[in-house]
């Protein structure tokens, strides 16, 4: 199997921290966010990686990885990014990850062993986390529903009025296989391309939902796990915060 970072954007919630450098090459523990990404893909047994660059690609060079590049970066979301990258996700699965989150090798397994054409990650003990990074955990989050089933999603990407509506927090890794990349193209295709550039990840995954042609599998993960968008992040990380983090 192989895999795709996401690196594309700048990342300016980072401010000053993203001024030289893209996202994933600020640090963590004395580490690039991208070597921590690096380490858990490989540690699950996945050496064949991809990157899609924008933002500083020349800081991206020399690292072993294929690269594809989205000339448009600082125009369109991430799933115009990841769309750079349709070679490798119409020839075989990949496991995709966000370049701004850290995770172990466990998470990177269930993504490979999962059968689903679509598969996400989340953590259902979300709160915790959350509420470190935000104070109140529904100012960022967004709703994550299960179907009755606990295996399949039934709604993400919006808006909760309760903490009832986010059954868990959407992680930005994920695996599509073809049959489920080419479900994210049709639904592109029929779109203009100004809504097109703008779609991001959890609201392609609610179109998903609600077309009903492709079912989206949702892998619980209760492993050391974060999401890095502000330089206050990376003080909660260096607390100590998040689910069994030990560098």
């Amino acid at each position: 199997m192989r895999a795709i970072i996401l690196a594309a954007g700048r990342g300016s919630r980072m401010k000053n921290l993203t001024d030289d450098r893209p996202k994933c090459l600020v640090e963590l523990h004395g580490r690039a966010l991208l070597d921590w990404q690096l380490h858990a893909l490989r540690g699950g047994g996945i050496d064949d990686i991809a990157i899609v660059t924008g933002y500083r690609r020349e800081m991206l060079a020399n690292r072993g990885l294929v690269e594809f590049h989205n000339s448009r970066w600082a125009q369109t979301n991430m799933v115009t990014s990841l769309s750079c990258a349709r070679e490798w996700l119409e020839a075989a699965p990949c496991v995709v990850s966000y370049s701004d989150i850290f995770y172990d090798a466990t998470a990177v397994r269930a993504l490979m062993t999962c059968r689903a054409a679509l598969a996400v990650t989340f953590d259902p003990q979300w709160q915790r986390l959350w509420t470190k990074r935000f104070g109140d955990p529904l100012l960022d989050a967004e709703t994550f529903r299960l179907a009755p089933d606990a295996a399949h999603l039934a709604e993400i990407g919006n808006k909760p009025k309760t903490v009832d509506e986010v059954q868990g927090q959407y992680m930005g890794l994920l695996r599509f296989t073809p049959e489920g990349w080419h479900e994210v193209e049709m639904l592109r295709e029929a779109m203009p391309q100004g809504v097109r550039d703008a779609m991001h990840m959890t609201g392609t995954l609610q179109k998903i939902i609600e077309t009903g042609r492709v079912s989206v599998a949702a892998l619980p993960y209760s492993g050391m796990w974060g999401e890095v968008d502000s330089g206050e992040d990376l003080a909660v990380y260096a607390a100590g915060i998040g689910h069994d983090f030990a560098m």
